[in-house]
């Protein structure tokens, strides 16, 4: 059972609140409610999407135990607040923010309803009734890295980033890093797009980085416009957040792929039981929040057996993407020979490593 909610409705203010299904006070055979806001389209076949899986496994799980309802194209600012005011006022005791800039408003809306259970996905602010889970993307990005370093002939990558925040930064250097293992040689351009999902500049950027000598495109946002870009200039891409095949069969080597259905599970269960609590989690490929997705067949052995080497390296913890020695743009040593990044520096990092061109 879900309700859904669009921007149209989200500010007509007070009318919107009355569209969901009021659950406070509710009796022992009311459903659970569990409410989301996505920065953008559920249809968006990236980030919102993968989360409104999630939500959609919780549904298979829970059944008429819960009843779960989203806001989507939610912008990172005052709607935001709306938003989550929204969902708290109908009745959800659990709400789910799913973007990095959705953190200040998170907060501010939890400390009005002290009651109300809130994650935060990709932050770091964190209060007794606010939880904070993020995925470890740039595992992902390391494998993707290493493929890109295998599969261009040109020695050059286009990458589309979002906005320079830790999760972008860390992804690119993870990648880059990746890449030049395999190639020392190797360059990473990037491209700022300035916004998650907006399918125009998603392949405008592409079709850029592509006249400038990559002949290998990934990205940090969330529409496959530029895969279907990169398909259609004869290069090869990744997927963003989900397997995207479908949209570039030919272009697509692999996706990371983000799967939430797990963590949401357990974490409505706990907020059902009363064993909730805030703190922040953080998974990657061991705990299967991130996800290789299946090779194309153009991908050569030599690509696929590497790839394959640092997904169990990582899951083994034998292999770290950001291992030392490792200096930054401007020579500075970031990390001593050996040494490994720890999870403060990954969760603040805003500078980029050697060779990266942003």
């Amino acid at each position: 059972m879900s309700t859904i909610i669009t921007r149209r409705t989200l500010l007509a203010g007070a009318a919107a609140t009355s569209a969901l299904p009021l659950i406070g006070g509710a009796s022992a055979q009311e459903p659970f409610g569990v409410g989301f806001i996505y920065v953008g389209p559920v249809g968006d076949h990236g980030w919102s999407w993968t989360h409104d899986q999630g939500r959609l496994a919780l549904e298979k799980e829970y059944g008429a135990k819960i009843k779960t309802s989203f806001i989507e194209n939610v912008a990172e600012g005052p709607d935001a607040t709306r938003a989550l005011r929204q969902l708290a006022q109908a009745g959800n005791k659990l709400i789910f923010a799913t973007s990095f800039g959705f953190m200040n408003p998170t907060i501010q809306v939890a400390k009005q309803f002290p009651k109300i259970f809130f994650e935060h996905a990709t932050g770091y602010q964190r209060a007794e009734n606010v939880a904070t889970y993020n995925a470890r993307f740039y595992e992902g990005r390391a494998v993707i890295g290493t493929i890109a370093g295998h599969m261009s002939k040109a020695g050059q990558a286009g990458y589309i980033a979002s906005f320079p925040i830790p999760e972008v930064v860390m992804g690119i250097n993870a990648f880059h890093l990746a890449a030049r293992k395999v190639n020392p040689n190797f360059k990473t351009k990037v491209i700022w797009a300035s916004t998650w999902y907006d399918p125009a500049k998603e392949a405008d950027a592409a079709k850029a980085l592509i006249d400038q000598g990559a002949d290998v495109i990934t990205q940090h946002t969330d529409s496959p416009a530029a895969l279907q870009a990169a398909e259609q200039r004869g290069v090869f891409a990744f997927g963003q957040a989900s397997d995207m095949k479908a949209f570039a069969p030919k272009a697509h080597l692999t996706a990371i792929v983000d799967d939430w259905s797990g963590y949401y599970i357990r974490r409505v269960k706990e907020a059902m039981d009363g064993s909730w609590k805030s703190g922040d989690i953080w998974g990657g490929l061991k705990e299967g929040m991130v996800k290789i997705a299946p090779y194309n067949d153009a991908m050569t052995p030599a690509a696929r057996a590497a790839a394959d080497e640092v997904q169990k390296g990582i899951i083994a913890g034998t292999l770290h993407p950001f291992t030392g020695e490792l200096k930054d743009q401007k020579g500075t040593l970031r990390l001593k020979a050996g040494e490994t990044a720890s999870d403060e520096m990954l969760s603040k990092m805003d500078w980029y490593v050697d060779g990266v061109q942003a």
